[in-house]
């Protein structure tokens, strides 16, 4: 196992360097210029001259590929170009929102979507399967800004029973904390539990005809029994899976749901950078993201020799 972790870990670390490879030359082939965004518009030529020689902007692509690459292994990010403070201790400062957000709907999402897939499998194509897969339906189709100010408008302006917008951390207390992440959880894993209910659902289907499901019916076990002790458990593969697929739409989901209720996240700083065009904070944000998104994916690849022992790559 531990063999089979190295190797997995020593294959992402090439995907990373050419994602951050892709990163750095599709920012760099862009037609704007960082030096005009530093100086402003304003700034005269031989200003702009001066800032570029300062950045090493003058040097060939391949050179300063080279350099912010020497700079990356050491953990240096850059420098913003608008508020000129480390691009690490602006992710530093930002990513406290993000993993509260991302948390919360995770542990929501496979809390209710689980669930509601193994209830649904117990006699598909009656009512109870039919509305489950409606509302999983319905999930899917809405975006998440639709299902954030449907929220917004219900439990905090109607009702008044939640905070419109804004952010408390968990020192300021558990429930200021809590009550400031419910509707943004819920609007991000929205979709997230459509995807996860119906992957269960028909993974479940699958294996329940299965011999070894038969095998328990003759020896007279429950079919709740069934359900949760022979199925779930071997049909554990397809939903790992789109289970570590729905991250990356809940990475995307996050930059909408911060901006739609004001979370001070890292989905805050990338429409911040990006509309700033403040190349240095989206490079490291792309790549924090990517790094995520690999990290997932082998967290996912090792949880398949968890459930099957007999997967090895």
């Amino acid at each position: 196992m531990l063999f089979y972790v190295l190797r997995r870990i020593l294959a992402a670390l090439p995907v990373m360097v050419l994602v951050a490879i892709i990163v750095f030359a599709a920012l760099r082939l862009t037609p704007n210029d960082p030096a005009t965004i530093m100086a402003g518009e304003d700034a005269t030529e031989a200003q702009l001259e001066a800032i570029r020689v300062s950045m090493g902007l003058d040097q060939s692509i391949l050179v300063q590929l080279g350099t912010w690459l020497q700079r990356l292994a050491t953990g240096d990010l850059g420098v913003s170009l608008i508020s000129g403070a480390p691009v690490l201790d602006l992710i530093g400062d930002r990513i406290g929102p993000t993993i509260a957000l991302s948390t919360s709907s995770f542990l929501f999402t496979m809390m209710v979507a689980i669930p509601l897939g193994v209830l649904a499998s117990r006699k598909p194509g009656h009512l109870v399967d039919r509305a489950l897969m409606g509302l999983s339906t319905l999930g899917l189709s809405l975006p998440v800004f639709v299902i954030g100010y449907v929220l917004m408008y219900a439990f905090a302006i109607s009702f008044r029973w939640l905070p419109v917008q804004g952010y408390e951390p968990l020192s300021s207390g558990f429930w200021a904390h809590a009550q400031r992440l419910i509707m943004p959880s819920l609007a991000l894993s929205g979709a997230y539990i459509a995807l996860v209910a119906r992957m269960t659902r028909s993974s479940i289907i699958e294996v329940k005809g299965e011999d070894y499901i038969r095998t328990a019916r003759a020896k007279g076990a429950t079919e709740t029994a069934i359900l949760i002790r022979h199925a779930l458990r071997n049909a554990a593969i397809p939903i790992v899976t789109v289970v570590g697929a729905g991250v990356a739409s809940l990475i995307t989901g996050v930059v909408v749901t911060e901006s739609v209720f004001n979370l001070p996240g890292l989905g805050r700083l990338v429409v911040e950078a990006v509309l700033a065009r403040d190349y240095p904070v989206i490079q490291a944000l792309i790549l924090l993201f990517s790094f995520i998104y690999i990290l997932v994916n082998l967290i996912v690849d090792i949880l398949y020799t968890v459930f099957d022992p007999r997967i090895r790559y």
